[in-house]
């Protein structure tokens, strides 16, 4: 496997759990940060903006992870690397979003 697709795979992690916080509040039909709010990643946008970038996250990872080399499931290191990324992407969020809900 060449080295880049460690790359890719470490980003398809990090797009995947961004995704998360972003589609799951806009299909629950509340309002949340995102690049797209004024001033930009403090705003709350509407949750329909944040359902579409919640889903441009996921196609993202799946590009990364499905698209580029060959990751499988059953290998351990294509598991780790898109674990550390979402790992990675997780603490970046907790620690952004913990300002605005009292997680800080």
């Amino acid at each position: 496997m060449r080295w880049y697709h460690y790359i890719a795979y470490f980003f398809g992690g990090a797009f995947l759990v961004n995704g998360i916080p972003h589609f799951v509040s806009g299909v629950t039909g509340h309002p949340f940060q995102s690049p797209f709010a004024t001033p930009s990643g403090e705003g709350l946008s509407r949750a329909w903006v944040n359902v579409l970038w919640g889903s441009t996250n996921f196609v993202f990872a799946y590009l990364l992870l499905a698209r580029v080399g060959n990751f499988e499931f059953r290998r351990w290191r294509n598991i780790l690397v898109a674990g550390v990324g979402g790992l990675v992407m997780a603490l970046m969020l907790s620690l952004d979003f913990g300002r605005f809900y009292g997680g800080l």
